[in-house]
């Protein structure tokens, strides 16, 4: 079961309920920012999902998942952290200059 909030709830409802199609959210926040900064760098490193995932001692599936923007799978700090030590990086070179 997806968690909406309730105002999120309420709006939906009033939408519905008008016949307002609300728009999809195109914005990319910070955890897409990291997402795409560490498969550009897994890539240019030559690096696939596979071997990723056998270093982090996750599923190729996981990455995978990661990766492709329709599914919720997000990396948590430890693996960001193991990440940064695989690619032979900071894990802060994973995060935008500035807020988004």
């Amino acid at each position: 079961m997806i968690h909406i909030p309730v105002c999120a709830k309420y709006i939906l409802y009033i939408c519905c309920l008008h016949g307002i199609k609300m728009p999809k959210q195109k914005a990319i926040n910070i955890e897409q920012y990291v997402i795409n900064t560490i498969r550009e760098m897994r890539i240019s490193k030559g690096i696939s999902q596979r071997s990723l995932a056998y270093q982090l001692n996750v599923s190729e599936g996981f990455i995978g998942n990661i990766e492709n923007p329709n599914y919720r799978a997000k990396y948590n700090l430890n693996h960001l952290n193991e990440i940064a030590t695989i690619l032979g990086c900071s894990p802060k070179d994973f995060l935008p200059e500035k807020p988004l």
